[in-house]
């Protein structure tokens, strides 16, 4: 239960408002080009619409200047989050053929095998994608364009998937979150899947793309009487319309949990929404990352002659997913010169050791040149950077003491060891001694008696 209330909210949350963006979308309409290669056109999508003339566009042709009526607000729904300053989303606009699902558990969808006659005619499938946003349409273009002033062509979105976690960065053991939206907009009342009111049944299933292969993760089918595969690796989905309208359009929510993440987790996830004959289909990239423990050795001090070199420092870097993008720099700071600065010696790196839990760890290794008296106080720093840690990234600092500036010398340490050794040899020698007396006073003693 308490899962389930955690994916409501989620679902709940994704309605916040916030300022939508231009209401053009530049895109690409790609097409085969024949011997195995694609022609790309310019395109574009106009979203946002008021009173005013769509502005004309002489540069791109009337069937590719597209005019969209979204009844169910998800492409404005999808926007709404993107933010001001970001680069627009790509976008591709293709062909589509409106087919059954080919998978069996599926089946009940379609139980006649051939498209309705309402589903003739041109439809095209519009893909986006952005760090912010990873969407993809279905949309019912009418047969002729529009007249003057623009040239444009009126189209219908009729299915609409988006995420706005396109690409989560997931804690290792922690769990992962992607949220998943949808709408329809039945093109007639008698297009829907039956006669009888409310929205249709649907099938939503998860995968993650491993080596080219898509493995399936979670299959549902709210609506349907029907076996379904098993869930995988513990997922659960929120799966379901957030309406009931009895002709639409209808939206719902389809996003999905994942306990407890692991490395071999990570990878291409695909969430797939399936309508009778009608599919669409989102990508998100999930990576697991763990940051780093850092801890520099000999510390907190470091202890070195005028003229010598300190002994070699070594930086553990512990534990961190995943092995690439790590980077350790050593500094000095203070001394002489009062500021941070690169630190001189010779630096070497430590090979991988890897864990059972998929993370790793390396040493990192500093050998100083010799120290002068005016480096006293300074702090050597062992700094790591890694793509799960913030900018400054993370480090762990020693102290360098110079011998014969702070405390007693080294030969004074030596003078002092020694006295303390003598004085304690003298110490025990005159408990030895008096030890032997009084044994002696007291056998004179038993004597007398």
């Amino acid at each position: 239960m308490k899962r389930l209330s955690l994916l409501l909210a989620v679902a709940l949350g994704l309605a916040a408002t916030v300022s939508a963006r231009s209401a053009v979308i530049e895109c690409w309409f790609v097409e085969d080009a024949g011997g195995g290669k694609l022609a790309k056109k310019p395109a574009a999508l106009l979203l946002r619409q008021g009173a005013e003339s769509p502005p004309p566009r002489p540069d791109l042709a009337p069937e590719r200047y597209l005019k969209v009526h979204d009844p169910a607000g998800a492409l404005q729904a999808a926007f709404r989050r993107y933010p001001r300053d970001a680069p627009a989303p790509r976008c591709e606009m293709s062909l589509y053929v409106p087919l059954p699902a080919s998978a069996k558990w599926l089946s009940g969808l379609t139980p006649e095998q051939s498209c309705p006659r309402a589903l003739d005619g041109t439809w095209l499938m519009v893909s986006m994608s952005s760090p912010f946003l990873s969407l993809s349409s279905l949309l019912r273009p009418q047969s002729e364009p529009l007249p003057e002033p623009a040239l444009i062509t009126m189209a219908t979105a009729v299915l609409t998937v988006f995420t706005h976690t396109p690409t989560p960065r997931i804690r290792m053991g922690q769990d992962a979150l992607l949220d998943l939206s949808f709408a329809y907009v039945p093109l007639t009342p008698k297009a829907a899947t039956s006669l009888v009111p409310g929205p249709p049944p649907f099938g939503l299933e998860w995968r993650r793309q491993h080596l080219g292969k898509g493995h399936l993760l979670l299959a549902v089918t709210p609506g349907l009487n029907g076996q379904v595969p098993a869930a995988q690796e513990g997922s659960v989905a929120f799966a379901a319309w957030d309406d009931d309208e009895p002709w639409g359009p209808w939206t719902g929510n389809g996003t999905f949990w994942l306990p407890a993440v692991q490395p071999s987790q990570e990878g291409t996830y695909l969430a797939t929404v399936h309508l009778p004959y009608l599919q669409g289909q989102i990508t998100l990239e999930l990576a697991v990352q763990k940051p780093p423990k850092v801890a520099l050795t000999p510390a907190p001090l470091v202890w070195a002659a005028p003229g010598e070199a300190p002994p070699e420092l070594l930086c553990l870097v512990s534990h961190f997913y995943p092995s690439q993008g790590l980077e350790v720099e050593w500094e000095l700071r203070g001394g002489p010169e009062g500021r941070f600065q690169k630190a001189e010696g010779q630096r070497w790196l430590s090979a991988l050791r890897h864990h059972s839990d998929g993370s790793v760890s390396l040493s990192a290794h500093l050998q100083p040149p010799p120290v002068t008296s005016e480096q006293h106080g300074a702090r050597y720093a062992c700094r790591v950077h890694h793509p799960s840690l913030p900018a400054l990234g993370r480090s762990a600092e020693v102290t360098l003491q110079v011998a014969g500036l702070s405390g007693p010398s080294l030969e004074d340490g030596i003078g002092l060891f020694l006295s303390a050794f003598l004085l304690l040899g003298l110490l025990k020698a005159l408990s030895w001694a008096a030890a032997y007396l009084l044994a002696t006073q007291n056998s004179t003693e038993k004597k007398t008696e």
